[in-house]
């Protein structure tokens, strides 16, 4: 049994639920899970390992708040980052 969906025809049985948990990326406290734990190591070793307190808690403040603001707008974004810095801007002919 076949069912039309826009130009494509879907055929029963070659469709599957996909759990959400696959296709979400991994956020802590709305970042992504690598920035948060860069974020926190570098705010601690401000923090505690200078003993500048006060630095520590406003680079981890500021830089929590930038990474959730740019994981709102884009999950993906460090990805994105990644392979803009990987491809050249221009591919030589």
């Amino acid at each position: 049994m076949e069912t039309q969906v826009g130009s494509q025809a879907v055929v029963a049985g070659f469709s599957i639920p996909v759990h959400r948990s696959l296709t979400e990326p991994i956020l802590l406290g709305g970042a992504p899970r690598a920035v948060a734990i860069l974020n926190g190591t570098l705010a601690a070793a401000l923090g505690l390992g200078l003993r500048l307190w006060v630095a520590g808690l406003l680079v981890w403040v500021i830089g929590h708040a930038a990474a959730v603001w740019a994981a709102k707008r884009d999950p993906l974004f460090v990805e994105v980052v990644r392979r803009h810095l990987r491809i050249p801007g221009h591919l030589a002919a």
